[in-house]
């Protein structure tokens, strides 16, 4: 065999995860000759059936003479176990018992056309299979898995011009998944519990507080909602591929599963940008710019359909330039999705911050916080990782990794999103005071504690004007409600108008309505109801205000 084996394993293994458990094999090209795939014993994951490697080579088109072809399976820790090395100095290593090799005494007659193992191969904890198929009865060799490992198998033309194609069965006990995306079918089955959760808690907040919901938490319900719906997709189909394979059922649920990722990533963006743009909490609304956010999300959408369409459809061996028009759009709007978002943030932070609304610039700064975390996390991920990637050149690399790698190329993103949704939903969260804390400006102070008079008398007697209090209806109607505004804003340099006896009881009455303060309470929990607003309208306080007014 004049091709190296061990170059042979290496180009074998080099090809990532597999993506289905059963795989081509033929002598078409070099690295076809050998398929590999991690193997679960039935202890190792649990099932009903013993777990083996079935190899099924098609029968050749002549009967006129026998075609013999050499096969080997072998766990990948036993690689060195298969072949001689001629001479200490040989280039490569004799795998084939061929005549030739009878005689220089490196294998017996029993042995012709199989190929040759080590002396000491009956040592190993995993047994080695090795031998000849005649194509013109292929009798399929059946080779039982007794311990977890990465199994090969290999195979070479022993007759002159032999040419062969067939399958790899990679049977687990678990059913038909591959061993390197079984891990997959509880991980999803756990996100989805997990996404059910925290949309169980959203949800009964949003029904307690139904009529006091801002137009930005509309949206967060939806992708909570579609988010479970899309986990449970995915669940369903690592599912149906482990109990059924990889038929046509199956690749119609994986272009779903892609459409609906490509999705969440669409919505998640879009999602992200109206909220940094301060949508709901700062802004009542968006205007144009809300059509263009909209017209960004669905071209990336439409860019991430194509992409995992041309990922599914397109091999890296026929992957040519037009690819670059397939992936340039896509990273076009994901770079304008992340431009404009830490842009907006960083305005609405701005404009708070000068307007000295502190409580809804702490809310934008802890997301501002949560995005900074998240991409540490990610970054510091992907360098740690980096070290690892540096051997995947090596032989060893996806025998070594093959249990786990799954999770560093996707696991480990979905629990960063997670736990990003989580945080955002729980900031974000429906309370009994959303829209008054949303449409209110918080009273601005200087830095030595004194009170911005023009913002005073531009926040609280503008808000109060427009929405009369619980007393001031009982007290007057229209009339009560002015003398409630009055008597909440008495630190206004507008002189305030003579009332009557009764209207200033109503007056008095209204101050003594005690409101919580906005200090240390959570981003949309102004009071416990309505008609509470702040401490300072005690009737410690009322004192010191009339003086103040005059």
């Amino acid at each position: 065999m004049k091709t190296s084996f061990s170059w042979l394993l290496a180009i074998t293994c080099s090809g990532a995860l597999i993506a289905a458990n059963k795989l081509g094999i033929d002598n078409a090209k070099d690295y076809n000759r050998q398929q590999c795939s991690g193997m679960y014993s039935k202890k190792g994951w649990g099932g009903d059936t013993d777990p083996f490697i079935l190899t099924t080579l098609e029968k050749a088109s002549s009967d006129d003479q026998d075609v013999f072809v050499s096969l080997v399976v072998f766990e990948f820790r036993d690689e060195d176990l298969i072949g001689v090395w001629p001479s200490p100095d040989a280039p490569e290593k004799e795998y084939i018992c061929t005549q030739a090799n009878i005689d220089k005494k490196y294998c017996n007659s029993t042995e012709l056309g199989r190929f040759i193992l080590s002396p000491n191969a009956s040592e190993s904890r995993n047994a080695i299979l090795s031998t000849k198929i005649n194509l013109k009865d292929p009798q399929p060799p059946k080779y039982d898995v007794q311990r977890t490992g990465y199994y090969c198998v290999g195979s070479s033309p022993f007759s002159d011009g032999a040419e062969y194609k067939g399958k790899v069965e990679f049977r687990n006990a678990y059913g038909r998944l591959p061993a390197a995306q079984i891990a997959k079918l509880p991980f999803y089955a756990g996100i989805t519990i997990a996404y059910a959760v925290i949309g169980i808690f959203w949800g009964f907040l949003y029904v307690q507080n139904r009529h006091d919901i801002l137009p930005v938490q509309n949206y967060i319900t939806a992708i909570v909602i579609f988010l479970i719906v899309e986990q449970l997709m995915t669940w369903g189909f690592y599912d149906y591929q482990n109990n059924h394979g990889s038929n046509a059922i199956a690749k119609v649920l994986l272009i779903i599963v892609s459409i609906l990722n490509a999705g969440r990533n669409s919505f998640s963006f879009f999602l992200l940008l109206i909220v940094c743009m301060g949508y709901g909490v700062v802004k009542p609304s968006l205007g144009k710019t809300m059509v263009y956010v909209r017209f960004l999300a669905m071209a990336h959408f439409v860019f991430g359909v194509i992409y995992a369409v041309a990922s599914l459809s397109i091999t890296p061996d026929n992957a040519g330039p037009l690819i670059l028009f397939v992936i340039l759009p896509l990273a076009g709007t994901l770079t304008a999705f992340y431009v404009w978002t830490l842009n907006s943030l960083n305005y609405t932070m701005k404009d708070l911050l000068e307007r000295k609304q502190s409580v809804k610039a702490m809310m934008y700064k802890k997301l501002w916080w949560c995005i900074l975390a998240s991409i540490v996390v990610i970054f510091g991920f992907f360098f740690l990782n980096s070290f690892t990637f540096a051997e995947r050149s090596a032989p060893d690399f996806v025998p070594r990794h093959w249990k786990t790698r799954w999770f560093i190329l996707d696991g480990w993103l979905n629990l960063v999103y997670m736990v990003d949704i989580a945080y955002v939903a729980y900031l974000w969260r429906p309370t009994a005071n959303n829209r008054r804390f949303a449409m209110s400006d918080e009273i601005a102070q200087d830095d030595d504690g004194g009170f911005d008079m023009g913002s005073f008398g531009g926040s609280l007697d503008e808000e109060d004007a427009r929405s009369p209090t619980r007393e001031d209806m009982v007290n007057g109607g229209v009339g009560g409600g002015a003398s409630g505004a009055r008597g909440k804003g008495d630190l206004s340099p507008v002189p305030p108008k003579p009332v009557s006896e009764g209207a200033g009881v109503g007056a008095s009455g209204a101050s003594k309505a005690q409101r919580s303060s906005l200090d240390g309470e959570t981003i949309f929990a102004v009071g416990e109801d309505g008609d509470r607003w702040s401490d300072d309208e005690s009737p410690r306080h009322s004192e010191e205000k009339q003086k103040l007014t005059g």
